[in-house]
């Protein structure tokens, strides 16, 4: 089997797996708990939340441990979004936000939230001037994802940052597809939230993280008891946060060299297709991307027919985000850069990761340009 969807996805690393099972088995104790193994559960998540905290520039103070990327979005949104209860809100977000951002920014529309939706570039990008031209005088939130997870367009957050510096806006980005890939600095990027989750950067599923910069208020997710400062109640996964914290260190250490090899294979990938497939549309921003993914669209063929014919031959790819596989329905992230019905139904996503190969890249390119040969021929 050759995977290439580790933007769904990451395969654990031998650091963090190792690091983990001791707090499955023999560490097992509750971290809130008084006595000695609830003590070395407390202080291995302690020591895991500056890990954490130091890979992205923030303080440990400003960590707070979720059940996943999703979960965080829709705190850092909605709670935000409740703390002006009965005044008037308005959040200003793209239209080709993670659905756990999209989704949550429907919900609080329904319930009298002004919402503005700022449109995309073909390439994916929005333009800061469209953010500062929305803002009302009721702007309460700024929510743009630092990288798109279907077509890895990385988004100008610094310089959104810096235009709502001083203008009482609060900024949160999606940087669940980015931390772990590329720099990312919080106080650089004068972000107020960010979320992030550990399986995307080969820790373990099951753990999320949110970044709230310090002063900034929030309601808890969940009530209860004290865990997590009071933000959110619940036993800790002491396990998967140990996880992540030795993976984000890990990939942090590695980031650099691990960028220019993922770089190589997606030239290897575009150049090996469009060989024998001329027609083949890069979907996304070509220069300001993520290193490891990739998004091609063929026009004349589906993607879930690609997706299908690669899976016989072992290969694992992917037609949309994972969160809306199984839908015979477009991506709106193609729709909003202006593609059809039909041209949005016809990309694939690749995502490379650490555990792939240049040689696994050539595989890939030469499978799908079969693949599509077969389609074609049988249309």
């Amino acid at each position: 089997m050759i995977y290439a969807d580790n933007a769904a996805t990451t395969k654990i690393c031998d650091s963090a797996f190792e690091k983990m099972l001791p707090f499955l088995r023999e560490q097992y104790g509750n971290a809130s708990s008084q006595y000695s193994l609830g003590a070395k559960a407390k202080r291995a998540v302690e020591e895991a939340r500056k890990k954490i905290a130091a890979a992205i520039g923030a303080e440990s103070l400003e960590i707070t441990f979720t059940s996943g990327g999703s979960e965080a979005n829709s705190w850092a949104i909605r709670c935000f979004a409740e703390t002006y209860r009965n005044k008037p809100v308005h959040i200003i977000t793209s239209a080709i936000e993670h659905h756990s951002v999209r989704n949550t920014c429907h919900a609080l529309e329904q319930n009298g939230i002004d919402v503005t939706w700022l449109p995309v570039k073909t390439t994916g990008l929005v333009d800061a001037a469209d953010v500062e031209a929305a803002i009302k005088p009721h702007t309460k939130l700024v929510s743009i994802m630092l990288a798109n997870n279907e077509i890895s367009t990385i988004q100008p957050i610094e310089e959104i940052g810096r235009l709502l510096k001083d203008k009482n806006i609060v900024l949160h980005t999606d940087a669940v597809q980015a931390v772990g890939h590329i720099p990312v600095d919080v106080k650089a990027l004068q972000i107020d939230f960010l979320t992030a989750s550990a399986h995307k950067f080969n820790g373990a599923k099951g753990t999320g993280i949110l970044y709230k910069r310090s002063g900034l208020g929030i309601s808890p997710l969940i009530f209860g008891g004290e865990q997590e400062r009071g933000l959110r109640a619940g036993t800790e996964n002491v396990a998967g946060i140990v996880a992540a914290g030795y993976a984000i260190e890990e990939s942090a250490g590695m980031m650099s060299d691990e960028a220019k090899r993922l770089c190589e294979m997606v030239e290897i990938t575009i150049r090996g297709v469009k060989e024998k497939i001329p027609s083949v549309r890069v979907n996304g921003d070509t220069a300001s991307r993520l290193p490891g993914i990739i998004n091609l669209g063929f026009c004349d063929v589906s993607g879930e027919a690609l997706v299908h014919l690669l899976d016989l031959k072992g290969i694992c790819v992917s037609a949309s985000a994972a969160c809306t596989s199984g839908r015979d329905e477009p991506t709106h992230v193609l729709l909003a850069l202006g593609q059809n019905e039909q041209q949005a139904k016809s990309a694939i996503r690749i995502s490379y990761g650490r555990y792939n190969t240049m040689d696994e890249a050539a595989v890939i390119a030469s499978a799908i340009c079969d693949a599509y040969a077969k389609i074609k021929a049988n249309l």
